[in-house]
Parts: structure tokens; sequence; C-alpha cells
């Protein structure tokens, strides 16, 4: 009985999931304690599932841009930071600027409130950056082209083809030094930059060729019949995305004056109060959110008749798959609740410095990251795959 490999990975869009939920939670903290486990936990899903694909092999690149935003981002408060105040590291010759560049400082004084407040920041960015190279490293962007909704299969391609275009160069890099060290080339480092960049973008290009090749011989954007569109749905789309937009607005600012609750109707005790109260334009914003969601998800079923799309063995949502996606979540969750009961753990203040504080709901937040790279399916190896990349990265090395 042939069984298909496919069948038995995780959904491309779970690890997606996964990793925006992973990201979203680093985004709410400083605290470089509880940045790094989350960073040490993608990195360990990572090393775990990721498969011997080229495209796969792109995760150590993501990481090495993080740590360039990081360095990039510490030479500028050196050089340009405006914090001037707190303990004196040391100073640098200042250059006086013109009226028109003012509030930009050219050398002076460098203090370590500075420098720990930008590294933390910048770590913040680069455990981010992270985060999504580890979704593209562990998601197959064609097999998540697949998956995504008929209507919007046009700007799914778009968005696919432009995350996977990195992976892309790194694919074609790799197969043009394997030539270049078959046909006996012995250059290396930055002075074989120049022959390899035209073969690889040429490389490049084939590909996209052959790929728009092959869409058009299988009929690829073959639209139906219109009278399959059920008439309003423009309309349900537009306004279901502008009440979406309205509705995040309501959750990120929580409005107030003529939107509170009436005290005399809403006070302490009542129903009212129970479900609104301080917080009456969030939750306004939460209910608005779903009924838009709930629009959005009619008018993209009924939009996607008009295409005819066709899915060869299509991904499905396996209980890993749904746990996968939910880990992300759950991190995210419990994130906010740890900020809302523990503020000051997620929130380190640098001026005056404070010592990051390890709480140990972030040890739960970084097990429930990690989780995916325990009871995912573990993807199949190929030896002559593995082989091939070890020789490559000696070759680069």
């Amino acid at each position: 009985m042939t069984v298909n490999h496919e069948t038995l990975t995780t959904h491309p869009w779970a690890w997606w999931a996964w990793a925006m939920g992973a990201a979203a939670a680093v985004s709410l903290t400083n605290n470089p304690l509880l940045i790094a486990l989350i960073a040490g936990a993608v990195i360990l899903v990572v090393a775990n599932r990721r498969t011997d694909d080229p495209w796969a092999r792109s995760a150590g690149t993501y990481l090495k841009l993080a740590g360039i935003i990081i360095v990039i981002r510490m030479v500028f408060i050196i050089f340009f930071g405006a914090n001037r105040t707190g303990t004196v590291l040391f100073t640098l010759p200042s250059l006086t600027l013109p009226d028109w560049a003012a509030g930009i400082d050219l050398g002076g004084p460098v203090t370590l409130e500075a420098i720990v407040g930008t590294g933390y920041e910048a770590l913040r960015l680069a455990t981010m950056l992270a985060c999504f190279g580890a979704a593209n490293s562990l998601a197959n962007p064609r097999r998540a082209l697949k998956s995504v909704p008929a209507a919007l299969h046009d700007i799914s391609t778009a968005v696919v083809v432009a995350l996977s275009v990195f992976p892309q160069i790194i694919v074609s890099v790799g197969r043009v030094r394997r030539a270049r060290r078959l046909r006996g080339g012995r250059v290396t480092g930055y002075r074989a930059v120049n022959s390899i960049v035209i073969p690889v973008l040429e490389d490049a290009v084939e590909s996209s060729m052959f790929l728009a090749r092959g869409m058009e011989s299988r009929g690829y954007g073959r639209t139906r019949d219109n009278r399959r569109v059920r008439p309003g749905t423009g309309a349900l789309l537009v306004v279901s995305l502008m009440l979406l937009t309205i509705a995040i607005y309501f959750i990120l600012a929580n409005p107030s004056g003529y939107l509170a609750p009436d005290p005399a109707t809403c006070g302490p005790g009542t129903l009212c109060a129970a479900l609104f109260g301080n917080r009456f334009g969030q939750r306004i914003g939460i209910l608005a959110a779903l009924v838009s969601l709930v629009g959005v998800t009619i008018g993209l079923r009924s939009s996607g008749r008009r295409l005819g799309v066709s899915r060869y063995r299509p991904d499905p949502w396996t209980t890993r798959s749904i746990l996968a996606a939910l880990c992300g979540m759950f991190a995210l969750a419990v994130t906010v609740g740890l900020s809302r009961h523990a503020p000051t753990a997620l929130t380190i203040g640098t001026v005056p410095l404070t010592w990051p504080v390890l709480h140990p709901v972030m040890l739960i937040i970084a097990a429930i990251v990690a989780a995916p790279g325990f009871f995912t399916q573990r993807p199949l190896r190929n030896p002559h795959t593995v082989d091939d990349a070890r020789e490559l990265r000696k070759d680069t090395e």
C-alpha cells in the first residue's frame, strides 16, 4: 500500500499560524529573557521539523539577517543616539549639525541606558524576523498555495511568490555552486560573487518561465460563468472589510466618551457592567470583528465559485496540524494574560535600569512554542540530500 507522505506532514498554514502567534507574543514584551526563550523554542522546532528540501535551508540565512539587524541598530544608537542622559560609558567626538537637522545628534556621550534599551528593541525585532524565517523554512510555499480560498487565489499567488523569492535564491546559489565545483572551479568567497550572480539570476528567470508555462498549460486562472456569483457579494466583502477595520481600531484604541455606557443603566453589579465595564469600546470591537469575519467568509466562498481551481492531493488539516496552529495562539493568549496580571514582567524599564524578571509563566510560554517540535510528524529524510547539503556547506565555508 502506497502512503502519501504529504498527508503525514504538518499543514503549511499551521506553521504560519504558529509563527505569527510566536511573533505576536514577542512583540508584546521587551524582556530579553522571554524573547530569548521564544527564540530558542523556535530554533528547536526548526531543527527538529525542517525537511531536506532546498528551500528549507533558509533558516540559517534568516538568523544571520537577524544578527545583522542587531548590529545595525547598535551602530546607529552609538553614532546617532538621541538619549544622552544616564551612565556614560564613553564619549565620541561630536559634530554640530545645521538647524535643518535639529534633533539628530552625531557623536557625543554614549550611555548604558541607551545601549541596553536599543539592545532590547533590536533583539525583539530580530526574533520576530526569525519567527517568520522559521515559517518559511517549515512551510512549503507551493503546498500553501493549494490551501487558500479560490477567491484569493490571484492575491495569494503574488504573496506566495514574494515569500518564496528568498528561498528560491538560496536554492539557485546552491545549484550554481555545485555546478562550479563539478567543473573544477576553485574560486571561493567574495571573489566568486561575479561568477555566481549572473547564473543565479538566469536560473531564477528560467524557473519563473517554467512555472508560468506549466500554469498556462493546465488552465490556471480559468473562470466560470459570472452568474454563479450571487448578487451583492462584492458589496458584502467591502462592507465586511470596512467593519473589520473599524473593529480593529475599537479593539486597539478602546474609545470612550459618547461610546461609554450610561452609568444609570450600567452600574456596578449589572449585566452591562459585567459584559462591558470600562472596556466598552474593546468589547464592541470584538463583536464587530466576529460579525465582519462571518461576512468576509461568506463573501469569499460566494465569489470563489467563479474560479475553476483544482487541487491535486489537497493537504488535510490533521489533529497535529490544528494543535500546532493553536500553540501559537495559546502562546499569544498566555502572553496577553501575563501582561494584564504582571505587566512589569514583560516591560523592563531602562531609565533607570532594572534587571529582567524571569516569571514562571514565561517558561510555560516557551514550552508552548516549542511543543510542535515534538508532537508533529517528523519529516522524511533523504540521505543523499543530507550529504549534498554537507558538501555544499563545506564548499561555502
